[in-house]
């Protein structure tokens, strides 16, 4: 299977007054195609600023990242921008839903930004937000819906485009322990049956141990990578 994300001594720091705080100090790591890889650590070891870079939300200092074998790091904002909605699914742990919206025309949105004719934009959403479970909550806006509700219809929308990599950054950090596990379970089920490579930042390490592939960050470095055997459920 072919990486569809590298990492290449990637650094990152920032200033705060007078001094200069390390993020990240040389991360290289890769993920391949169809891979459930988490990346695990403690408050402060960059877990977060690490997946920002990978969507490009903000830029390292130096270093090289490969998405689907394109360099982000040489590409202008508008390229960019295109990059992220084709290529990339973002789930936060906010969930980040527009509050005046259903939830069918917030997972629509991706589409109409890109353009999709709207019946077929329609038609699309419908699908995601059945493969997620919530056909019968569609027409509801966020606020009518639970936080696990709410997760699911982020993840629906952060699959419509079909991306080659879905980042989800602690997506059960607002969630408690049952829904939380019910979500990680959703994203491993449409892993499997969609195929793409999903990179979950957490500090859980319950959640951690669910993947293919734990990276252990600490301190802005990578402290060891596990490969993991894939369980089923459980």
């Amino acid at each position: 299977m072919k990486a569809v994300l590298e990492l290449h001594e990637v650094t990152k720091a920032y200033r705060m007054g007078k001094i200069l705080v390390p993020a990240l100090r040389g991360v290289s790591f890769e993920a391949k195609e169809g891979e459930f890889s988490t990346i695990f650590g403690p408050s402060g070891s960059g877990k977060s600023t690490l997946l920002h870079l990978i969507g490009g939300l903000d830029r390292p200092d130096e270093g090289e990242i490969l998405i689907d074998g394109y360099d982000i790091l040489k590409m202008n904002d508008e390229r960019l921008a295109e990059l992220r909605l084709t290529k990339i699914g973002f789930v936060f742990q906010f969930f980040n839903l527009l509050p005046r919206l259903s939830a069918l025309r917030n997972v629509e949105l991706p589409l109409t930004i890109a353009g999709v004719p709207e019946k077929e934009v329609t038609s699309k959403a419908e699908e995601m937000l059945k493969l997620v479970g919530l056909e019968a909550r569609m027409h509801h806006r966020p606020s009518e819906l639970s936080g696990g509700e709410q997760q699911r219809v982020a993840i629906a929308r952060a699959l419509i485009n079909n991306p080659k990599i879905v980042l989800a950054d602690e997506p059960t950090g607002n969630l408690d322990t049952k829904t939380g596990w019910e979500i990680v379970q959703l994203m491993k089920k449409l892993n499997d049956e969609k195929g793409q490579t999903f990179v979950v930042v957490t500090h859980d390490p319950n959640i951690a141990e669910a993947a293919d592939r734990i990276i252990h960050l600490k301190d802005g470095l990578i402290e060891g990578i596990k490969e993991a055997p894939r369980r089923n459920n459980q």
